[in-house]
């Protein structure tokens, strides 16, 4: 281990959308903020480079999915490809690429209260080296699940099984799928991609689903953006204006949901029938037992995937694996479905912190035993925030929040002179009722039920709560009080 120490102001832990934005955000904002940015893969995109699988594209508009501080200019719904074109073209604009250095893994975090740093264990995976850095301000932008590997259940019979099983997140470059049989498990957004993209190369594809998923289908285009343009308003206008409307347009569909869950029902369902045309198979498959919105909603550019099912080449199978067989799966039903390919889109591991064992001045940290503040920093952990993004709409919108946030957090230790902040609860909050990070109510795909252990808890009150709501933090982030005694500083 190399003994030179290299120290920085801030370290931004991920060059995905969040590591980025959070670079951007200390480049217009920190002026004179000495940072770094370290990503573990040799590029930066994060999630858009972990994941290869044929169709790869986002399942939000990327008006909102995009930065506020770069217009969007495509398609609403885009590819991978043109995700990580739209970030180049971020990093090259703001000179931000002298700031990120690919291929640097974190080890080990520190917090030492003697030195007030965080003391990080680097290594240089193009040499092997591990190197010591320390920061005065850790910003952990790395996402939230494991990028290494998928969630794939263990079934009965796996290990018989004669054909290949392969995870989306996983995808292997000498896959062949041309004419064979593919068996889909799962029906999320990624089965969503998949199915389309495959169709009409494979001899047959079936999505098998325990449960069907409520699904949103639209054109892959913006009337009012399109309207803008032929107006030559300037893109950033456009932007802007187009961005605005996509947000109380979600705001509304949120409000709807959750004030009348069968009306929305309906017209979810109704536009799945008007895509299928076939009502039977609305019922069977495609109407979910949990309100909308419990679950993230999946959408469905074009009806690509309704157009599939129609045409023959794809098909939808609501049942339960029993076991699998040399051949295929054989389902509760007692139907065998063969497949040459099975393709597990089943989900992630929860990883908070990206895996990295932490310690706060010898002691390990186990995240589940604090409290968030504002969903951002939790109590006892010095000079820390997370970036948790929205899991019911754009991820980058929280990116963009947090990361004003920072920066007004950073000038106002500046200007009081305090080199350490760490959340701790005040008297009046010490009996309040804790929650899980994300309530099961409100929100309850299966990821977070199987890693809510790893997760920390919220409280009943603010600045406690962790609300998962764009529409109140856009107001009450840039508001919230940095003197109100829960963030203690020193």
């Amino acid at each position: 281990m190399s003994r030179q120490t290299e120290h920085v102001d801030i370290l931004v832990v991920g060059a995905g959308l969040s590591g980025v934005g959070a670079a951007w955000h200390l480049r217009h904002h920190s002026a004179g903020t000495r940072f770094a940015v370290l990503e573990e893969k040799d590029t930066f995109g994060g999630t858009w480079v972990t994941h290869r699988y044929p169709g790869i594209r986002s399942d939000s508009d990327l008006y909102t999915f995009g930065y506020r501080f770069k217009p969007w200019v495509g398609a609403p719904i885009a590819t991978a490809v043109e995700i990580l074109k739209y970030m180049g073209q971020v990093i090259a604009e703001n000179d931000l690429g002298r700031h990120i250095r690919y291929r640097h893994r974190i080890e080990r975090a520190q917090w030492r209260s003697d030195t007030r740093r965080w003391h990080l264990q680097v290594r240089d995976l193009a040499t092997g080296n591990t190197v010591e850095m320390t920061c005065s301000f850790l910003w952990m932008c790395q996402g939230y699940y494991r990028h290494d590997q998928g969630y794939t259940p263990q079934w009965p019979g796996m290990a018989r099984y004669r054909g290949r099983i392969v995870h989306p997140q996983t995808w292997p470059d000498d896959l062949r799928h041309h004419g064979q049989r593919v068996l889909v498990i799962g029906s999320g957004a990624t089965a969503a991609t998949l199915i389309p993209a495959m169709a009409g190369e494979c001899a047959h594809i079936t999505m098998l689903q325990r449960s069907p998923t409520y699904f949103r289908t639209a054109r892959n285009a913006n009337d009012l953006a399109d309207v803008l343009r032929s107006l030559e308003v300037p893109d950033a206008w456009t932007h802007e204006i187009v961005r605005r409307k996509i947000l109380k347009d979600n705001s509304d569909f949120a409000r709807a949901a959750h004030r009348d869950p069968e009306a929305m029902k309906t017209l979810l369902l109704d536009g799945v029938r008007a895509a299928l045309g076939d009502d039977q198979a609305v019922q069977d498959h495609f109407t979910p037992c949990y309100r909308p919105w419990q679950q993230r909603v999946a959408f469905v550019p074009d009806a690509d995937l309704f157009k599939a099912i129609k045409s023959g080449r794809a098909s939808v199978v609501t049942d339960e694996i029993e076991t699998f067989t040399e051949e295929g799966v054989k389902l509760r039903s007692g139907r065998e479905l063969k497949a040459d390919t099975i393709i597990t889109a089943t989900g992630f591991h929860l990883s908070p912190f990206g895996g990295i064992p932490f310690e706060i001045d010898g002691r390990p940290l186990d995240l589940h035993d604090t409290v968030t503040w504002r969903g951002a920093m939790f109590t006892g952990v010095p000079n820390l925030l997370w970036v948790f993004g929205y899991l019911r709409a754009s991820w980058t919108l929280r990116v963009d929040l947090l990361g004003d946030f920072v920066c007004r957090l950073l000038d106002h230790m500046k200007a009081r002179g305090s080199t350490v902040v760490v959340p701790k609860l005040r008297m009046q909050d010490q009996t309040m009722a804790c929650k899980p990070w994300i309530e099961e109510d409100t929100f309850n795909p299966g990821y977070l039920a199987r890693g809510m252990h790893l997760m920390p808890k919220q409280g009943s009150h603010d600045p406690w709560r962790h609300t998962q709501d764009y529409e109140e933090e856009r107001v009450t982030l840039p508001a919230a009080d940095l003197a109100d005694g829960s963030l203690h500083f020193a």
